[in-house]
């Protein structure tokens, strides 16, 4: 019988394994009780460490968005009642139900600019939550050329990720400074007049952007093409390409 080699793949394939399953038990306690782990599956294999990071990076990110798409309902309970729902919960579902359907191309992605625009003009009638959060996770799933898994041979685009994260930057400045003619803001997000600020909204916004930053600059390294690093003026509400 000839010698199975250390190098043999049915050995690669064994310690490859035992590593997955090893990591597998290391869970994060979290103190909503939620679990991020996810069970083995063998289409894992053919992905990279990257590929596992920015699926990770993606779910914490739409995470981030929900939190904020339910804290601003909150904050402005007329914004759902326009587009007939009873709750912020429920107004969250009907947004963030859409996108399997734009991922499966059964719907096609919103044009998340005309949405960041539209939230923002004086005299519309529509939910600008709705709107607003619609942009927000539309030029987030762009970011990654609108998939949720992704494999060996994916590559995403760096400057992609890189050009959201300023894009983010944009739309928060704009959320926090945009006023209606009457000089009330057009959407209440960190404070109203005498309240203690509330930077809820500055901190997820924060980890939202730095997560964005961060993949980009390890894809950055990876494929070893500089990202071209554009001063934007938020002011201006002129957003980078994608």
């Amino acid at each position: 019988m000839p010698k199975v080699g250390f190098k043999s793949p049915l050995y690669l394939g064994f310690f490859l394994l035992v590593g997955l399953t090893g990591c597998a038990s290391q869970e994060i306690q979290r103190k909503d009780g939620a679990r991020s782990v996810r069970t083995f599956k063998a289409v894992n294999l053919a992905k990279s460490e990257v590929d596992m990071l920015a699926e990770i990076n993606q779910r914490e990110g739409l995470k981030s968005l929900r939190l904020i798409s339910e804290k601003l309902y909150r904050r402005n309970p007329q914004e759902y009642r326009k587009s007939g729902h009873i709750s912020a919960e429920a107004a969250c579902d009907h947004i963030f139900g859409l996108i399997p359907h734009w991922v499966d191309k059964s719907q096609s992605f919103p044009n998340w600019e005309e949405n960041f625009k539209l939230t923002f003009v004086a005299d519309f009638s529509g939910d600008r939550v709705q709107t607003f959060m619609t942009a927000l996770i539309s030029m987030m799933m762009a970011s990654y050329d609108h998939k949720t898994d992704f494999f060996l041979t994916d590559a995403l685009s760096a400057q992609k990720l890189y050009n959201s994260a300023r894009n983010l930057e944009v739309a928060v400045w704009k959320l926090s400074n945009s006023k209606l003619p009457s000089g009330a803001a057009m959407l209440i997000s960190n404070s109203m007049d005498g309240e203690i600020a509330n930077l809820s909204f500055e901190r997820e916004f924060g980890k939202l952007i730095a997560q964005q930053d961060m993949l980009a600059l390890i894809l950055e390294d990876r494929s070893n093409r500089s990202i071209s690093r554009v001063f934007q003026n938020a002011a201006a509400f002129a957003f980078l390409p994608l």
